[in-house]
């Protein structure tokens, strides 16, 4: 009989594409992750992989394994939801992945609630950028991943998630406090801070600039939110920000309403063979408050 253990290294292969990635993931080294697979191609009794190049690639026979292996995985999770939902105690450890925004203005006071409410649940949260959390749930490197979305940009369809709405957040051009009111077209020839080239953030607001008439001047560029604030609020730049980041207190900054009333949308993220588990379900329940009632 076939290895689920070494199976799931097969899959592991197929998902990250090379020999270090999946030792990285599972935190084995490359060699024991090739003496495993080595074992596999054994109990197969065919060729799994061939090398290309210095790249190792599937061949057919392994792609078939890798396919039931995905199915069984599933079949397993369900199994064990099923399990943990016939205890009388929502216990065990649910792995969250979070953007930034979110982290500051939301998980705290969901960790409070799941604390009073779920006091035997342990609840992991790593900041991550919304595209790689939703591949690293689809991965099983986390349980759960909060993620935004902006107008207009529609992530990559993941069939194996399960995702859910939570809410909208407003999106305002975010000026220096004792600057006058002004549109985006007069801010052409002032500094920006945004976001990381690469972001799905950093592609609309810059693209938001260009319907405008201009290509902003992006002077400072960083994920960290806070740092956008205090570069705004010093007069230092300028820059569009969500709602969700003052986290229920008063803006430091002039906010000023973007043509259309642009919002990005909120929402959790599972696989689908785990939204039955009574720690995924507990969580999503608390998220879905907290986004609502952020605490200050």
């Amino acid at each position: 009989m076939l290895d689920v253990r070494r199976l799931r290294l097969l899959r592991e292969l197929k998902i990250r594409g090379t020999l270090a990635g999946v030792a990285e993931a599972l935190s084995y080294s490359p060699s024991a992750v090739s003496q495993q697979l080595a074992l596999l191609e054994k109990e197969a009794g065919v060729e799994l992989l061939h090398k290309v190049g210095r790249r190792v690639q599937l061949t057919a026979q392994a792609e078939i394994l890798v396919e039931h292996t995905a199915h069984l995985l599933e079949r397993l999770e369900i199994a064990e939801a099923e399990m943990m939902a016939s205890l009388t105690t929502v216990s065990g450890t649910v792995r969250v992945a979070v953007f930034q925004s979110a982290s500051h203005a939301v998980i705290p006071r969901a960790l409070t609630l799941l604390a009073a409410e779920f006091p035997q649940l342990r609840v992991e949260v790593t900041e991550r950028e919304p595209e790689r959390g939703l591949f690293e749930v689809s991965a099983r490197d986390f349980d759960l991943v909060l993620a935004e979305q902006y107008p207009g940009h529609g992530r990559a369809h993941r069939a194996d998630l399960d995702r859910v709405h939570l809410a909208t957040d407003a999106l305002r051009l975010a000026l220096p406090p004792a600057s006058a009111s002004a549109d985006l077209a007069g801010l052409a020839r002032m500094p920006w801070v945004m976001e990381p080239e690469g972001t799905v953030s950093r592609s609309w607001a810059s693209q938001l600039c260009r319907e405008a008439g201009f290509e902003p001047d992006v002077r400072f560029e960083t994920a960290d939110l806070i740092a956008h604030i205090r570069l705004i609020e010093s007069g230092n730049a300028v820059g569009i920000l969500p709602d969700l980041v003052w986290a229920g207190a008063e803006p430091t900054v002039r906010l000023v309403d973007l043509p259309g009333h642009p919002r990005r949308t909120l929402f959790s993220a599972a696989r689908r063979s785990s939204t039955k588990r009574p720690g995924v379900v507990a969580v999503r329940d608390v998220l879905a408050r907290a986004v609502t009632q952020p605490d200050p």
